[in-house]
């Protein structure tokens, strides 16, 4: 008995060990099998098993972009409870829409199925049971986007909702009455409800749209406000906020955002300071501001506001955030950020004249860049001339739409600056985590 004990107890130590690798092996092996031939059916999937996190939810989604696979918002003609697969698409789930509970869900999808799409928020209304589906529930699928399809705009919508609720259930009493049921001949002589005219309003603007959008969703799904500024990220900023998570403790980074939170307070020695929290397309960060970069960026922090931030990275067991050392307006980045200008010519559409014309933008554009010109050759080969040392240029928007208005095609790459700081690392000790 000792020893087949003995055994047991050695084959203990590690047969738990092969057995659970040997599981979790093929588990992997049957996941990565599937996103590899059904990678939109796949996604669907994992985007409804992470529906209570937000920041999954996201994540899965950029995913799901970066794979050309489209995600639809939600939508009351084609949305059911989870994520589905609709032609190749991903169709939002509408029990991701807050405020919508699975009983209005199930009141929308059973009225779809009995009598078709919906073709206005009337007839939704009239056709829907409003006994499960309140204001509030309302509120939040036209703010997301889910009656975007009958063909009305939100502002339009939203103004109309009363109107639409009062006459859904007038119609839907009418229908339920007794009196209806005994003298109903059916035909024409059914009694006639009149819908309401939709009224005449002003559309949101866009950056309205996306804040609501986000109030019903948690996050963006149709744009983001940084949307215009993708590229800008691209090229200058080396990390965001969920690559931020696997940044070590003490890197120095760059990440662009949103302003969305701003907390001001005074030091022990009565300067300011400040806490930020930004926003890119993937989730938020929070930055803490001393006093001695508060004093000359304190008119840039202000909410809504793009920004560019250089600083380190402060991470401990329960969080990651940044210790700011520059901000730089985004609309600045280009300007701040590049270390060269690179213009990429077409050397069978390149004459003389055409070099004179650049020549002259560039003259009209100092700054402190070096430029250089790459001619590429129908073979596709390419050469590369330094243009002078005694021509910097001004890395911006105006220098790119001069050049690229001139040779009629998107000629101007730049060259980054690597990320930096011009701050001692800061010491813990004086309450704040950093300098004094």
């Amino acid at each position: 008995m000792t020893q087949l004990f003995d055994l047991m107890e050695m084959f203990g130590r590690y047969g738990f060990n092969k057995a659970h690798s040997a599981a979790y092996a093929l588990i992997a092996f049957q996941t990565a099998w599937l996103k590899a031939h059904y990678p939109v059916e796949f996604m669907a999937s994992l985007l409804t098993s992470e529906m209570g996190s937000i920041e999954s939810v996201v994540k899965f989604i950029d995913e799901c972009r970066s794979h050309k696979i489209e995600v639809l918002p939600p939508d009351v003609n084609e949305s059911f409870t989870v994520f589905t697969v609709v032609d190749g698409k991903i169709r939002f789930g509408l029990v991701a829409v807050k405020n919508v509970g699975e009983g209005a869900i199930d009141a929308i999808v059973e009225a779809r199925a009995a009598g078709g799409k919906f073709s206005s928020l009337f007839e939704f209304c009239e056709r829907a049971d409003l006994r499960k589906i309140n204001k509030r529930v309302m509120e939040s699928l036209i703010r997301c986007g889910a009656f975007d399809s009958t063909g009305a705009h939100r502002a339009q919508m939203m103004a109309a909702l009363e109107d639409a609720l009062e006459y859904g259930q007038r119609v839907q009493k009418e229908k339920a009455s007794p009196q209806m049921g005994l003298f109903d001949m059916g035909g024409d002589n059914a009694p006639v409800v009149n819908a309401p005219a939709l009224p005449d309003v002003p559309e949101w603007d866009d950056r309205q749209v996306l804040t609501l959008e986000k109030e019903a969703l948690g996050f963006y799904i149709s744009g983001h406000p940084l949307g215009r500024y993708e590229k800008i990220l691209k090229k200058f900023a080396n990390t965001d906020a969920l690559a931020l998570q696997e940044r070590n403790n003490g890197e120095v980074v760059r990440i662009g955002g949103l302003i969305t939170a701003i907390k001001k307070i005074k030091t022990r020695k009565g300067d300011d300071m400040a806490f930020i929290t930004t926003e890119d397309l993937l989730g938020s960060v929070e930055t803490t501001i001393f006093s001695s970069v508060y004093e000359t960026t304190a008119d840039l922090l202000v909410e809504d506001a793009p920004i560019l931030i250089e600083g380190q990275v402060q991470k401990d067991e329960k969080s990651v955030k940044l210790l700011a050392d520059k901000i730089i307006p985004m609309e600045k980045a280009e300007e701040t950020c590049a270390a060269s200008v690179h213009f990429k010519l077409d050397a069978a559409r390149t004459d003389r004249d055409l070099l004179v014309k650049l020549r002259e933008i560039c003259g009209r554009h100092p700054g402190n860049c070096p430029g250089f010109i790459h001619l590429k050759n129908p073979d596709a080969t390419e050469t590369v001339i330094a243009i002078s040392e005694a021509i910097r240029l001004k890395a911006g928007e105006a220098l790119s739409d001069a050049v690229n208005g001139l040779l009629g095609y998107e000629a101007v790459d730049l060259g980054c600056k690597a990320a930096s700081i011009s701050v001692m690392k800061p010491k813990r000790g004086n309450g704040y985590g950093g300098r004094p």
